[in-house]
């Protein structure tokens, strides 16, 4: 029901479901003579009220706890799933139980057949359905917090703290749903330094959406910290991560794209491997590019044969690696259908400028969203690893 109805500026929308012509009419003669602005419709048993509430909603119910195929609570129990109206039964006046067993059955009020006047009916009414609003909004918020507290669940596995030591390097991301109000997906990333002086990170993205895909990016993400940690590198590194990936996955056909990155900057170097995976971008103060690189499959597409080759750059003394997943490239550039792609991201990096990497991540992803106007729905994740030697090698 509308506010406009709540505040009488709308008729109410009433079913009458009672099977005996009798009280029916009494019911009829009762909202006639109140000032309430009705349209009412009667219906005699639970099952023509559920073809009649699947065909038009109503705003409020006012049901017999006698009918032919239901009775006591029963009948609130046929008709509760079928609408989100308000709910008010007609007890008799021997029953001086089933209105408080048919409120804990989901009723919001009752009223006792014979002892009922025009004020009565009217308030009623008014209440019953400012109470099943109510509890709609409450049942709203109480859903948004719980999406809430999974979100930030998932928002710590999927999306940890950097572990980072050197200040010659820093780590920016970004994580934003597909669909509004929806859960994280699967997309992941991580970043940590290890003893050795060496930044490895990795971004990831398990096919499919919601829990199933959103549950094995959190295993990944973590089995890649914690294995790197270990001290496995490279190809080894994705061998493992593809055994994991296989023994943990919902579903035989999820795979998982992904991208490891080691910058090393006592050396100079910055060394990928991708699984399926976009090449990153390499930001410098000459301009944008994307980074050349070969690619391995996917992780689960072909357990223990795939191959990853590494991609190896010297590294300038000051730049900034981007790497993201597909939802940040695939949406739509223009009205024309036309897909953003590489070249055109390419073109908003460039036309960006924004004080650190943060807002810049940002604006980027602000223009490709506002680009995309929710044509496209894939959830997208994006690493941004800024550094500042001062000079190659040097901390």
């Amino acid at each position: 029901m509308t506010e406009q109805a709540a505040s009488g500026l709308e008729r109410f929308r009433i079913l009458l479901v009672e099977d005996d012509d009798g009280d029916a009419l009494l019911v009829e003669e009762l909202l006639f003579d109140t000032d309430l602005p009705h349209v009412l419709v009667r219906c005699r048993s639970a099952a023509e009220a559920r073809r009649a509430l699947a065909a038009d909603p109503v705003d409020c119910v006012l049901l017999d706890l006698h009918l032919p195929d239901a009775s006591g609570v029963r009948t609130v129990q046929a008709i509760q799933p079928d609408t989100h109206a308000a709910i008010i039964v007609l007890t008799g006046l021997d029953e001086p139980r089933a209105g408080v067993d048919a409120l804990a059955a989901g009723a919001q009020d009752y009223l006792v057949k014979g002892k009922v006047e025009p004020d009565l009916m009217q308030r009623a009414v008014r209440y019953a359905v400012q109470r099943k609003q109510a509890e709609r909004a409450n049942a709203a918020l109480a859903m948004g917090r719980l999406r809430a507290e999974e979100n930030a669940r998932l928002e710590r596995g999927l999306l940890p703290e950097p572990i980072l030591t050197s200040s010659a390097v820093t780590a920016s991301s970004r994580y934003y749903p597909g669909r509004a109000q929806a859960l994280l997906g699967g997309d992941f990333l991580d970043v940590v330094q290890t003893e050795d002086g060496q930044i490895h990170a990795v971004i990831g993205d398990v096919s499919g959406h919601g829990p199933d895909a959103a549950a094995l990016g959190v295993c990944l993400r973590i089995a890649w910290r914690s294995l790197t940690l270990g001290g496995h590198r490279d190809q080894h590194l994705l061998h493992l991560l593809e055994q994991i990936h296989i023994a943990e996955r919902a579903v035989s056909d999820l795979f998982t794209t992904c991208t490891l990155i080691t910058l090393d900057p006592a050396a100079a170097t910055l060394t990928l491997h991708l699984a399926g995976h976009h090449e990153p971008l390499l930001l410098t103060p000459e301009g944008t590019r994307q980074v050349a690189a070969p690619h391995g499959i996917a992780l689960g597409i072909a357990p223990g044969l795939g191959k990853w080759p590494a991609t190896t750059l010297a590294l300038p003394p000051r730049g900034a690696l981007v790497a993201y997943t597909d939802g940040l490239i695939e949406g739509f550039a223009d009205p024309s259908g036309a897909r953003l792609g590489v070249d055109g991201l390419l073109r908003i990096i460039d036309s960006v400028r924004a004080p650190d990497p943060g807002t810049h991540l940002d604006q980027l992803i602000a223009r490709t969203r506002t680009l995309n106007a929710d044509r496209h729905t894939d959830d997208l994740a994006i690493l941004r690893l800024d550094w500042n030697t001062g000079t190659p090698g040097g901390e």
